[in-house]
């Protein structure tokens, strides 16, 4: 099976010529498009590496505009995909202190750009909460339960209030292969541990391959370092993208030398045969 990345902070290579980076996210894992990045790169991009633009199955990791903007661009309103979600993807989500320790006179939206009622003009909904088997072999994971330390990040509109959001709608891909199971991740807001863990009950075997965003960049050094030490001797591919964050990278490549891999917008990572 292949991992080809469509949408990330950075590309991976020059060629071909033309790709484009973005804060976001967006994977075709096989023939199932995960997430869509937040503007139309993850279309192109998918077109300039001729990966195909038209995906019957397309899974949203959560309601983050860096994960869903690109949406409408894979919509089609003749053909309509199916779109596999949480059902509180739909709730409005707002940001006031971005990253660079500003705080905002008033909070931006960063939910979700579309209504419900728009996206179903193009496509075929189906809200999960429990792990669904998009194809063969290909889960998405639904509401993962979270008994060890999680990413909540920004506020959520509940009952005409802003509170504190645990992004409960997010959700990961998981996929059977001959070798174990391979996760790909959009954000990893309830955290890396507590998504292996689940994926491994989903699947019934070890998670022996990481892609996606991990949210590390909320993390520090200490609390990496800690991670590194539950995951080292369990993977054969580590390969963080997006939020994983530059400190993460350094540590994780130091720590797992021997499954970490730099990866970006063009990198097409070739795993064992799904099951």
């Amino acid at each position: 099976m292949n991992v080809t990345i469509l949408a990330d902070n950075t590309v991976a290579t020059g060629i071909p010529k033309g790709l484009r980076g973005e804060w976001g996210f967006a994977a075709a894992v096989d023939d199932v498009l995960f997430d869509t990045g937040q503007s139309t790169a993850a279309l192109d991009n998918a077109r300039l590496l001729d990966v195909g633009t038209a995906f019957d199955d397309i899974v949203l990791s959560h309601a983050h505009y860096d994960h869903t903007m690109g949406l409408d661009e894979f919509l089609d309103p003749f053909d309509k995909p199916t779109v596999y979600c949480h059902p509180d993807i739909w709730a409005e989500r707002f940001i006031r202190k971005p990253a660079d320790g500003r705080t905002l006179d008033e909070p931006i939206h960063i939910g979700v750009p579309f209504s419900r009622a728009e996206v179903e003009t193009g496509a075929d909904i189906i809200e999960h909460r429990d792990p669904v088997e998009v194809r063969d072999g290909v889960f998405a994971l639904g509401e993962i339960p979270r008994p060890h330390d999680d990413n909540p990040v920004h506020l959520r509109e509940k009952d005409g209030e802003l509170v504190d959001d645990s992004v409960p709608d997010d959700q990961s891909i998981a996929v059977e292969t001959e070798d174990g199971t391979a996760l790909v991740l959009g954000c990893c807001h309830a955290g890396l541990r507590n998504t292996i863990e689940h994926a491994e009950t989903v699947t019934g075997t070890e998670v022996r391959f990481v892609i996606g965003g991990t949210h590390l960049v909320a993390r520090d050094a200490d609390e990496i370092h800690d991670l590194a030490d539950w995951l080292e001797g369990q993977l054969d591919l580590f390969a963080g993208t997006h939020c994983t964050g530059f400190q993460a990278e350094k540590i994780l490549s130091e720590r797992l030398p021997e499954a970490f891999r730099s990866v970006g917008v063009g990198s097409s990572l070739e795993l064992p045969p799904r099951v």
